[in-house]
């Protein structure tokens, strides 16, 4: 082949590449040029994850753009948010929201984690009582309570019973208490969310009676009728009705005595004599039958 059209041929397609690259940039600097530009909105993140609780400084907020529109809710300012505590969760980088903040002067901690009604009891548990670790914030538990009531039937035993239901966990975690010879002994305590009236029973169980948490499914929200049972019980096999553990003990009634048999009297034996015009009657009782 001759040397001059391979030149001229190689020259044609340098050529023909340098003007389509030429052509493909002008194209898309004036696409990109054309397209709008997103539009960026200021807001206030979070430098850190925040955990529930913590109580918001001016270090863990930072201004930044946000594509697009201002999610629902997003604090815009950062004196708006310094002070507060937080109530659920919050990540880097995330839009601090302000459903997820505690009121402003409502302070840090567990206190601003409570609903407005509502209190928050501690109770202390073991490994096992506690559900074997598994009880944790968010989780939902029934209380059952175990002892002796006053005045109760000593045939019966230790009685059981479901006290409260579907109750909210708060927290849980460990405590720092003495014991008897004032050592310190770390302890597992479980905060529940009670309201007022749960919350005097729970305190008034928690130091008479022995308490255990049993886990329930947090949409299972039906309400169980129990009646409870005893250790007699769980012997002879048969359910408690004793309706309230408390009460006095089942008399025994003494049975009627039986009526006296109702002896049947024949009807008298009635003989007429007759004396010429006069008529006389005799009557006669036989005997009555055994």
């Amino acid at each position: 082949m001759n040397k001059r059209f391979l030149s001229v041929l190689v020259f044609a397609l340098v050529i023909a590449g340098g003007a389509t690259l030429l052509f493909y940039r002008l194209v898309a600097s004036r696409i990109s040029a054309s397209a709008p530009k997103p539009v960026m909105a200021q807001v206030i993140v979070a430098t850190h994850n925040l955990d529930v609780g913590t109580l918001i400084r001016d270090p863990d907020l930072a201004s930044a753009g946000w594509p697009g529109e201002v999610p629902l809710g997003a604090v815009a300012k950062k004196e708006d948010l310094v002070g507060r505590g937080v109530l659920s969760a919050i990540y880097k980088g995330e839009p601090i929201l302000e459903t997820r903040l505690a009121p402003k002067g409502a302070g840090a901690g567990l206190a601003a984690t409570i609903p407005p009604g509502m209190r928050a009891v501690a109770v202390r548990v073991n490994e096992i009582i506690g559900v074997a670790g598994y009880v944790v914030p968010g989780m939902r538990v029934d209380v059952l309570i175990s002892g002796v009531p006053p005045n109760s039937r000593a045939d019966l035993g230790t009685l059981s019973k479901t006290l409260l239901q579907n109750i909210e966990v708060l927290t849980a975690g460990q405590n720092m208490q003495k014991d008897a010879e004032g050592k310190p002994i770390t302890v597992p305590v479980v905060t529940l969310l009670v309201t007022p009236e749960q919350a005097e029973i729970l305190s008034l169980a928690g130091s008479q009676t022995q308490v255990q948490l049993v886990l329930r499914n947090p949409l299972d929200t039906q309400i169980a009728k129990t009646s409870g049972t005893a250790v007699a019980n769980l012997f002879s096999g048969t359910k408690f009705t004793g309706g309230s553990p408390g009460g006095e003990p089942a008399r025994r009634v003494a049975p009627k005595p039986k009526p006296a048999p109702v002896v049947k009297e024949k009807p008298p034996i009635v003989v007429e004599v007759y004396q010429g015009n006069q008529r006389q009657e005799t009557k006669f009782r036989p005997e009555p039958e055994d």
